[in-house]
């Protein structure tokens, strides 16, 4: 064990001077081979947003622009200061105009930031604006202003760039001919970032909004803008400790911090939370579209599957659309990792590299340039498990088999419906005591527990665990995966997790880099969350009837996996993922005005019989 500790600490400090090395080689490049110009843009209402504009020292030709929106600051500030690096560096070496800009409200724009700011659908005078003008009056100002652009521009951006990149869509400018929603913001409240399934996640609520949420009234720069720090070790310990929902308000978030007043107040799916979802607004699209995302992203996977999706449903055929996804992290395509590997799961290639030099930049080259021969299919899907890029012409893909595997007594779970007349697996769900995201103790939520080792998890009472015999040839799933669950509850409310899990054989190769042993290890494949009270309607949320057996339908965000021969599923199911999810007190209560006295202990039920078969539908690809 001290050999593979001092492996894989060796290992971890080269690939830190690599990709040191790296970043010192790309800054010079930028600095030797960009002119940095800074400049604000007035918009069609008379607001200003502050907007850097690198271009190639080389002006003997015309340039595409490639624009990314943000909230997140286009530092550094200063005509001599530069970016370190850009997101995708071929891009940068092949010569582009970048243009990066501080959306309105945030940073050095004038404005008032709105999150998520709807789309207005029927505009009546130049006070009607929405992230859609805001990107439509900067780029027809870059293309008439900016000296040596060739009239293309292209928009991108990863997770709320993302989610402006979308807007880019909507009435899209002329000039506007490829995007790029990248992890795009896409809807608050099922499924990105601060809701999933209706259940707030609140580790990355809090933490989050606790800085980005506080106001800016007017243009400041990063360095004065005061940060309040807040250290928690163990992050499940001060979750725990904090208690309900209205606690964190009062004692940290106050009422200055608007959007978690907004979370706060709007529990359901209202028009708060439909306005903000952009979806209903891709229509008529005209430039093409690249919408990637990761796979092991935890928090906007569903963004990018259901951009896709609605892109695809509302669109004619004729309207480029693709989607790529691959093994990554919130953003690790966009130079954030290699791709080769993450936590304790690797990937046998650096995917990554593979994405920006194969897929990005042929992709933005080709409508910006007219270069290259577009030959990127409609899907490009990462298969992990047997680690491969695969390609489809449509997604979820045509070739596959829909078919129901079925939680069976004592454990099991096979293809076949159960033939038991009665069968029900049991389990107390205490509040005070919520199931754990990850054996780890931290203080920020881990990136890693996405593929993280589930077997903390089986181990406890409250996880109930059905498996497959070892599998005897190659299992390959596709697409969504929708849980069917007859479930029944002592309580009148209750969270449902369903986890779908590869179970190593004992007897798996150790890979160096893994933190704990490959022998049975229990790879989380694909982990989601719904509040019970959501189970019908997202606008009407019921209550459970105590004892009352229920069908509960929860889908899971797509996947791609391959489990070998040898290997097993499994499913997990459990009513707590703490502290990600906040805790359901598992009464019909509004939970964002709840009291710590109305958390309460239940016991749940699964049921696994003939006449209430608990099943997961999968799509199983026919090779």
């Amino acid at each position: 064990m001290k050999k593979i500790l001092f492996i894989s600490c060796f290992i971890f400090l080269l690939a830190h001077l690599v990709a040191q090395t790296g970043i010192e080689n790309d800054s010079a490049f930028i600095r030797n081979n960009y002119i940095k110009k800074e400049t604000y843009i007035t918009m069609r209402d008379g607001i200003r947003l502050f907007t850097t504009i690198y271009s190639p020292k080389d002006q003997s030709k015309k340039y595409p622009i490639l624009m990314k929106r943000t909230p997140y600051t286009v530092a550094p500030y200063g005509a001599t200061e530069f970016i370190t690096r850009f997101q995708n560096m071929t891009l940068a070496r092949q010569g582009n105009i970048f243009v990066f800009q501080d959306v309105r409200g945030r940073w050095m724009s004038e404005g008032e930031f709105v999150d998520i700011r709807p789309v207005v659908a029927n505009r009546k005078s130049n006070k009607d604006v929405d992230e859609s003008t805001d990107t439509y009056d900067t780029v027809d100002w870059l293309v008439k202003n900016v000296e040596n652009n060739n009239g293309r521009v292209g928009v991108y951006g990863i997770s709320y760039p993302g989610f402006y990149a979308t807007n880019a869509l909507v009435e899209a400018h002329p000039s506007v001919k490829a995007v790029s929603p990248q992890a795009p913001v896409t809807d608050w409240f099922i499924g990105d970032d601060f809701h999933h399934g209706g259940t707030f996640m609140l580790m990355d609520g809090f933490s989050f909004y606790r800085n980005f949420g506080r106001p800016h009234p007017k243009p400041v720069l990063p360095k004065d803008f005061e940060e309040r720090p807040l250290s928690y070790p163990d992050n499940y310990n001060f979750y725990l400790k904090m208690g309900a929902l209205p606690n964190f308000t009062k004692k940290y978030m106050g009422d200055t911090i608007k959007f978690w007043t907004d979370l706060m107040s709007h529990p359901n799916y209202d028009a708060f939370w439909k306005a903000r979802n952009i979806r209903p607004h891709l229509k008529n699209t005209k430039p093409a579209v690249l919408t990637v995302g990761g796979l092991f992203d935890a928090e906007d996977c569903y963004g990018a599957w259901r951009t896709y999706e609605a892109l695809e449903k509302q669109n004619t055929p004729s309207v480029s659309n693709r989607i790529v996804m691959g093994p990554w992290f919130h953003g690790a395509w966009g130079g954030r990792s290699e791709g080769a590997f993450l936590g304790n799961v690797q990937f046998g290639s650096k995917t990554s590299d593979y994405y920006q030099t194969k897929i990005e930049a042929p992709f933005f080259n080709f409508y910006l340039k007219d270069e290259g021969q577009l030959d990127l299919p409609e899907a490009t899907i990462f298969e992990t498990g047997s680690n491969k890029w695969t390609n489809y012409t449509h997604w979820p893909p045509t070739n596959t088999k829909t078919r129901n595997i079925y939680m069976q007594p004592n454990g099991k779970l096979n293809f076949s419906t159960p033939s038991v007349p009665t069968g029900s697996t049991s389990w107390i769900s205490d509040p005070s005591k919520p199931v754990p995201y990850t054996e780890d103790v931290h203080e920020d939520r881990t990136r890693e527990y996405m593929t993280d080792d589930q077997r903390f998890a089986a181990r406890r009472p409250d996880v109930l665990v059905f498996e497959t015999d070892v599998l005897q040839e190659d299992l390959t799933v596709t697409g969504p995966i929708d849980a069917t669950l007859f479930f029944s509850t002592t309580g009148t409310d209750a969270d449902l997790v369903v986890k779908v899990i590869d179970v190593f054989p004992d007897d798996a190769p150790q890979w160096e880099g893994s933190k704990v042993p490959q022998g049975g290890y229990q790879m989380l494949v694909r982990g989601e969350i719904l509040r019970g009270r959501f189970r019908n309607s997202w606008e009407k949320p019921e209550p459970f009837t105590p004892s009352l057996v229920t069908k509960v339908p929860v889908q899971l965000p797509d996947i791609a996996h391959t489990f070998k021969k040898g290997h097993r599923l499994m499913v997990q199911i459990q009513s707590s993922w703490f502290p990600i999810a906040d805790r359901n007190p598992q009464k019909f209560v509004n939970i964002y005005q709840a009291k710590d006295s109305d958390f309460q202990k239940a016991t749940h039920r699964i049921f696994h019989n003939a006449k209430n078969a608990s099943h997961l539908t999968i799509r199983v690809l026919d090779k």
